[in-house]
Order: structure tokens, then sequence, then C-alpha cells
């Protein structure tokens, strides 16, 4: 039986290998799913070069007992066909578990990014493999990353309503939870709604960046319309764009600000406080 990573490379799949060999998991037990040997060559586990875009290179990856964690595709619009071929490939081989990381919220969630997210969950449903789903709230680093510019501006600018909250946890923190998942029992069709422990504000967020930085930073509420263009005039494609337009008014409906405690309770100690994250950020 071996525990297997796939998207290894990634920046939460290589935490969670970290996190796994960490814990005394033997790196002979770990196998992790790349599309490069290169990338991966310092995991220190054994490496399958896989693709999910290409069905038959998953084919060995699998071995019956496996525990595996499927870590979603990063391209919008690809991920369902991605998704199925490793579920396919796992159904196949007889795998004992399929963690499957999605986003918070799961069913109930109606924003456009969770679309894909619902229809891998339908799939792993559909295919009766032993699944756990591992809905992660936002990443705190999508908005600690370039706070230095964010500084330099003097304002976080989305549009989030100025009341909307966000429960956030950090990268490691949605890592170490996958890893006890994986390396521990008990959690067998389990569906963990996962975020930090305290929701935030973005006025809060700027006004924590003012603090620890000297600067004023202020948040800057602006309409859905106003959003966008300013995230395609930033380089991000239209299409995308809108997702995260959309992902902003999900918060603003306080879909993304749920504090359940499944992650902390997990991992055995607090999620990363915003504080922390800004001042790491930030010293960065």
């Amino acid at each position: 039986m071996s525990i297997v990573i796939t998207g290894a490379t990634g920046q939460l799949g290589r935490l969670v290998v970290a996190d796994l060999l960490a814990a005394g998991v033997a790196p002979d037990a770990v196998t992790a799913i790349a599309r490069s040997a290169e990338k991966a060559a310092g995991l220190g586990v054994h490496v399958h070069v896989g693709d999910y875009d290409q069905p038959e290179t998953l084919e060995g990856a699998f071995a019956a007992g496996d525990r595996v964690l499927l870590i979603s595709g990063p391209e919008v619009g690809k991920r369902v066909p991605q998704h199925t071929a490793v579920i396919d490939a796992a159904k196949a081989a007889g795998v004992a578990q399929l963690a499957y990381t999605g986003v918070f919220g799961g069913p109930k969630a109606d924003f456009t990014l969770v679309a894909e997210h619902r229809a891998t969950e339908d799939l792993v449903l559909a295919s009766g493999l032993p699944f756990t789903f591992l809905r992660n709230n936002w990443y705190t680093e999508g908005y600690t990353a370039g706070l230095a510019d964010t500084v330099a501006r003097g304002a976080v600018t989305n549009s989030v309503p100025p009341q909307a909250r966000i429960a956030t946890a950090t990268r490691a923190d949605y890592a170490a939870a996958a890893a006890v998942v994986l390396r521990t029992e008990g959690h067998l069709g389990a569906a963990y709604e996962l975020s930090g422990d305290t929701a935030w504000t973005f006025g809060e967020f700027a006004a924590e960046i003012a603090r620890q930085s000297g600067r004023p930073v202020a948040h800057n509420s602006v309409s859905p319309e106003e959003n966008k263009k300013i995230l395609v005039s930033a380089g991000l494609p239209p299409a995308f764009a809108d997702v995260l337009v959309g992902v902003n008014a999900a918060i603003g409906r306080g879909l993304l600000a749920g504090t359940p405690g499944d992650l902390s309770r997990l991992i055995g100690r607090p999620t990363t406080p915003i504080a922390d994250s800004i001042a790491a950020a930030l010293a960065g």
C-alpha cells in the first residue's frame, strides 16, 4: 500500500509530501505523480511520471489498497476530464481511499468556480470508491502575494463589500490536513469543510497591513464591473476575471465566511492567523 499524491510538484503537493515524511511515513511508501521526473527529483519519494491530460500515463500509478490524494488541476475549464482520468485509473486499480481537494461549501456553493469541483465530487461518488472530500476555503497566500505593491498603492482593491468576511487559511494548513487524512484512520465518507479559525474583512486586512508596514493602506470596494476592468488591465483573461469577480460576489453573500473548525481539529492546532501571514509576506 502506498500513499499517492497527484500534482505532487505543485505548491500544495510538495507540502503534503513533506508533511507525510515529517510524520514518519516511510519514503518508499509515498508515490508522487508528476509530469516531470526532474521537477519531482527532490521530493525524496517514489515518482510516477503521469499527466492529467494523458490518461494512458496514469496506468500503473495506483495499486489495490492505495490511498490517493487527487489535487485539483489548476486550469479552469479542463478539470473535469483531467479529474475523470485520475478517478477512472484509481477505480480500475481498486484503491482504498480517494481524497479530493474541492471548494468550501461543496454542493451548497453556487459560484462559477465551484461547478467543476461539484462535478468532480459527483464523479467520485458515482465511482463507488471510498472517498474523503477536503473542501478548502481560499488560500491566504492568494491575498498576501505582492503585499509590497499593495503597500505602495495604499489600497486593497476588489469588489468585496466592506462588511463581508472570509475565513482563509494558509497552504501549509490545508496541506497538513490532507496529510492527516491520508495517514490516519477514520476519514472515509467524510466531507470536511476546511477554513481558517477567524473570518476577517478586507478592511481589517488592510488595517493590519498598514499597522505592520507603517504605511496607510485602505480597502477600496469597487463595483464588479470596475473590478473586472482592473483585473483585465493587470493581464488576466476576461473569462478568468469574471470567475474572480464571481468569487468576490460569493464572499459578499457570506459563502466563504464559515468557521466550522474542521481544519484546526484535523491538524491539531489553530490555523495560521492572518496577521502572521501578513508578517511573513512583508518580510519576504
